[in-house]
C-alpha cells in the first residue's frame, strides 16, 4: 500500500498564523486539525475544514492538553477521567463543526506532549484509546510506528478501534523506535537525509536510527509539516517521491 502524507493543519489562533495550510492542502492525504486546546478557533476549524473538503483530504481531529499558552507541548498530569473528559470534548467539537459542512471526520491524532506521553505510558494511551472508542462514530486512532505496532494494534483491538500508523519523514530515530529527543543533535533530518529516509521507507519499510541500524516500521502514513516555504517545498518532493 502506499503512503499517505498527513500533516498537523488549524493551528491558527486569532491574529495569530501558523503554517501554510493553503499551499500545503493540495499535497496531503490527511489534514490533522487542531481543536483548539493547543491552536486553532472556530473560525480557523471551520477554515481549514473546508480547505480540506475542496481539496479530497481527509480529515482527523488533533486533540491536545489544555495547554493553548505552550502550544500543547507541556506534559500536564490529568487523571484519565479528566484526561478523556478533555479529549472527547476537543473531538465533538472538530466533529459537531464538520456535521454542519457535511465533512467527515475519520480518525483521531493526539498533539505534541500527549502524543509522546501516550507512546511511552501505557496508562496514557489506555484513556486515549478509552476516550476515542467512546465516541458515537467510529474514528481510527493514528499513532506512531514503532517495533511495539503490534502490540499497540492488540490494544487498540480490545477498545474495538482500528489504527493508524505514522512514520515521520524530518525525525532521526533512536535505536528503541522512539523519536530522538529534539534536545539532542541530529534530532531533526535536513532536507537531502530527509529525502532518503522517506526513500528508504518507500522501498524497504525501514529507517537507519541515529547509531546506524536498520529499524522495520510498517507505517500507513507519513507526517509532514508545512510551517515554512521550505517545508511545503519538501512536501512536494515528498509527493513525487511516493509516487514514483
Amino acid at each position: 500500500m502506499a503512503l499517505l502524507l498527513n500533516c498537523d493543519l488549524g493551528e491558527s489562533y486569532g491574529a495569530w498564523t501558523m503554517g501554510l495550510d493553503d499551499q500545503v492542502m493540495p499535497h496531503i492525504d490527511q489534514a490533522n486539525i487542531a481543536c483548539g486546546f493547543h491552536a486553532g478557533d472556530p473560525l480557523v476549524m471551520k477554515k481549514t475544514l473546508l480547505a480540506a473538503k475542496r481539496n479530497n483530504v481527509a480529515v482527523g481531529a488533533h486533540p491536545s492538553y489544555p495547554d493553548i499558552v505552550g502550544f500543547g507541548r507541556r506534559s500536564m498530569k490529568l487523571a484519565p477521567a479528566e484526561l478523556i473528559a478533555v479529549l472527547q470534548y476537543q473531538i465533538a467539537a472538530l466533529t459537531g463543526m464538520a456535521d454542519n459542512l457535511g465533512v467527515e471526520v475519520q480518525y483521531v491524532k493526539p498533539h505534541g506532549a500527549l502524543y509522546n506521553d501516550m507512546m511511552a505510558d501505557g496508562h496514557i494511551r489506555s484513556a486515549v484509546m478509552e476516550a476515542i472508542a467512546e465516541s458515537k462514530r467510529p474514528l481510527k486512532f493514528m499513532l506512531q510506528a514503532t517495533p511495539a505496532a503490534e502490540s499497540h494494534r492488540q490494544e487498540a483491538s480490545a477498545f474495538g478501534l482500528e489504527v493508524l500508523f505514522e512514520a515521520f519523514a524530518d525525525r532521526c530515530y533512536d535505536d528503541d523506535g522512539a523519536l530522538l529527543s529534539r534536545a539532542k543533535e541530529g534530532a531533526v533530518h535536513s532536507r537531502e537525509k530527509m529525502l532518503a529516509q522517506v526513500q528508504q521507507l518507500k522501498q524497504q519499510g525501514s529507517v537507519t536510527t541515529i547509531s546506524g541500524h536498520r529499524l522495520e516500521l510498517v507505517a500507513d502514513s507519513l507526517c509532514v509539516h508545512g510551517d515554512n516555504k521550505e517545508g511545503v517545498e519538501a512536501i512536494e518532493q515528498i509527493r513525487q517521491l511516493i509516487e514514483q
